[in-house]
């Protein structure tokens, strides 16, 4: 079992597979990106030494990021061996559903139980204004194609961002009405340098749910606001699905954090918006033993900081957020 220095016990990993992306989404990254050589990062049989080192470690919910994860060379055959691992309950994925009409049905059968798909607005114009050259109606026959084959329940992760997105929140939540998903509704996080600019296109949570107020009348909430993970839920009156907003800005959920990072260059990331990171791939291709890497891990999570300190002007800006993996 992994405890923290707080007596939270971390289980859930976040694994990146790459940091590269299909897509240039402009909260996430430059268009002219410049993206790690394949040979410094994991490799397949690193990342599954270290999932099985984790899963002896109690972690039994595992997320695979990126960039995008879709893009990573034999993903599907990675995915089957992943969930070999003893102690492997929960094996999901965070894409942008660019490839995942293609994928969604091998991945299945691979293992892989659900996905988050990250889709930021329903207008193609837009879209391709967010993404920088993505396609909507890729994503969206990938997202039904992976309604079809199971990879259920849904959850579509939109990044709300002032001046590019803001308007789109009525017609996505819309979407609970006719689908079973879980439409979420992100703060957008600042990282990377630019936090001043970010800060001021965050929209806060309780703006989003004056907006959808307006718009939809009152919504029911959920398990008396009890988070799902990191959203906290509700549900527009008789929608077959249900809407999430995740307030990492302005109602940070750190008491409640069981998760880590691990990132696509093998270091182990103790809490998103901070800087803090112990490298685990140098000592794994220096020979290290697995006990080794054991109390490297355990002595890395101990000193997981409690939070963020975005109140006092704190930011983590030694990556983007496409190389953590969200």
């Amino acid at each position: 079992m992994a405890l923290d220095q707080f007596g939270r016990t971390i289980r859930y990993l976040r694994i990146s597979l790459t940091d590269h992306c299909n897509l240039r989404c402009v909260y996430c990254m430059p268009e002219d990106m410049t993206f790690r050589p394949n040979a410094e990062l994991l490799q397949d049989d690193e990342i599954l030494t270290l999932m099985e080192l984790f899963a002896r470690l109690g972690f039994d919910k595992y997320r695979l990021t990126g960039g995008e994860p879709t893009v990573r060379a034999h993903v599907v055959d990675l995915v089957r061996n992943m969930k070999q691992i003893p102690g492997v309950r929960s094996l999901s994925m965070t894409t942008n559903g660019v490839l995942l009409k293609k994928l969604a049905g091998p991945l299945k059968e691979a293992g892989l139980e659900r996905v988050n798909v990250s889709l930021d607005t329903l207008d193609p114009e837009r879209f391709r204004r967010v993404t920088r050259w993505g396609s909507l109606e890729q994503v969206w026959e990938g997202i039904l194609e992976a309604e079809r084959v199971g990879l259920t329940p849904i959850k579509i992760n939109a990044v709300v961002v002032n001046g590019y997105n803001d308007g789109d929140l009525v017609d996505l939540a819309r979407l609970t009405c006719q689908y079973p998903w879980q439409v979420r509704f992100i703060e957008m996080m600042p990282f990377g340098g630019a936090t001043e600019l970010q800060l001021r296109q965050v929209v806060s949570t309780a703006d989003m749910l004056r907006t959808l107020t307006e718009h939809l009348g009152p919504l029911e909430l959920i398990d008396n606001g009890r988070l799902d993970g990191e959203a906290r839920l509700y549900r527009i009156p008789g929608a077959a699905g249900t809407l999430g907003f995740i307030s990492s800005v302005t109602m940070p959920f750190c008491a409640a954090c069981t998760r880590a990072r691990l990132t696509a260059d093998g270091r182990l990331r103790l809490c998103l918006l901070r800087d803090n990171e112990v490298d685990l791939l140098t000592p794994l291709r220096q020979g290290a033993t697995i006990e080794d890497l054991r109390q490297i891990i355990l002595d890395a999570i101990w000193s997981k900081p409690w939070g963020h300190g975005l109140a006092r002007g704190e930011f983590a800006t030694n990556r983007t957020m496409s190389e953590i993996g969200g």
